[in-house]
Formats: C-alpha cells, sequence, structure tokens
C-alpha cells in the first residue's frame, strides 16, 4: 500500500485503481492455467419451482472449499436463475436460434423501411446485441449491472488467486 501511495503522488483514489488495475493483471496471467478442480453449485430458488446447478472449475481443490469460492458460485448460480442465459458464450447458442433471430431483425428492418444496402449491417447489430443479452458471461451482473459476469469472475480469479472457469450450467424450471 506504501508502494502504491508513493507511486501515486499519496492520491488514495489513484492507488486504489492502481491496485486494482495490478490485481486484475495478475488474473489476467492466471487465465491460460487449468482448472480441473472446482465445485458443482445447486440453487433452489424459494418456492422450489426453480433450480440452477452450476460447474465452476479452479486450479486447486484448497480453493474450492474457501469461502470466496462458494460465495462467487452461488452468485453465479443465482445470477443464472434471475437473467435466465441461453448458454455461456456465443457459441454455445444453437444455430437455428440464431438464425431465427436473424430472420426477425430482418423482417423488423425491412417493415421499418431501412435501405437494402445497410440491412445486414443492421442485423448483424442486432445479433451481437442478443448474444449480450443471452450469453452468460457478456450479461450485466444483477447484483452491479455495470460490470459483465466476465468482469465479476476476473475480479473474483484476483481476489481468489487461482484460475477460475464456469464451465457449463443447467437452469431448471416448473413447466418449462
Amino acid at each position: 500500500c506504501k508502494r502504491a501511495l508513493a507511486e501515486n503522488e499519496v492520491d488514495i483514489e489513484k492507488a486504489l485503481d492502481f491496485l486494482r488495475k495490478k490485481g486484475l493483471a495478475k488474473a489476467q496471467k492466471r487465465a491460460g492455467r487449468a482448472t480441473s478442480e472446482g465445485v458443482i453449485f445447486p440453487y433452489i430458488h424459494t418456492g422450489s419451482k426453480l433450480g440452477v446447478m452450476v460447474e465452476i472449475n479452479c486450479e486447486s481443490d484448497f480453493v474450492a472449499k474457501t469461502d470466496d469460492f462458494l460465495e462467487f458460485a452461488k452468485n453465479i448460480a443465482m445470477h443464472i436463475a434471475a437473467a435466465n442465459p441461453a448458454g455461456l458464450n456465443p457459441e454455445d447458442i444453437p444455430e437455428e436460434v440464431v438464425a431465427r433471430e436473424r430472420e426477425i431483425y430482418r423482417a423488423q428492418a425491412l417493415e421499418q423501411g431501412k435501405p437494402e444496402n445497410i440491412l445486414d449491417k443492421i442485423v448483424d447489430g442486432q445479433v451481437q446485441k442478443f448474444y449480450k443479452d443471452s450469453c452468460l458471461m457478456s450479461q450485466p451482473y444483477i447484483r452491479d449491472p455495470k460490470k459483465t459476469i466476465a468482469e465479476i469472475t476476473t475480479e473474483a480469479i484476483a481476489k481468489i488467486g487461482e484460475n477460475i472457469l464456469v464451465k457449463r450450467f443447467v437452469r431448471f424450471q416448473i413447466g418449462e
């Protein structure tokens, strides 16, 4: 902390930003490390009509048992229950779903009278927005909408000190 303050001219805000950036840089270094341990975390919402199971991996069994790691797993499971993502990343969403969305966006743009020459760009932009809203890692975190799940994961990596990977999830809801 002293070094951070000294390097940032005793400005506490700058020093805090410096320390946060340094932690995120360490998290980036850990991103390539193998994650062969972890937990499968179950979450059942009040009323027992909605449940989530999420697999979150880390590097060691020791970290998988820590309160910080389990809290992270719980928060991700609760986010999945609330936000209902279609997949982890764009490649996890079935191509037929994306094709159907493209068709809908194209029809909407034509109905609005958009020129044919920019139609593809409009549809591509809408599909990117669909991915952002439908993919877990790019969704805004329900507890802090200014951050995405990917950013929350990076912060957890910096805090816990090991690489963390949200591997997969399943969401169950009565009547679905």
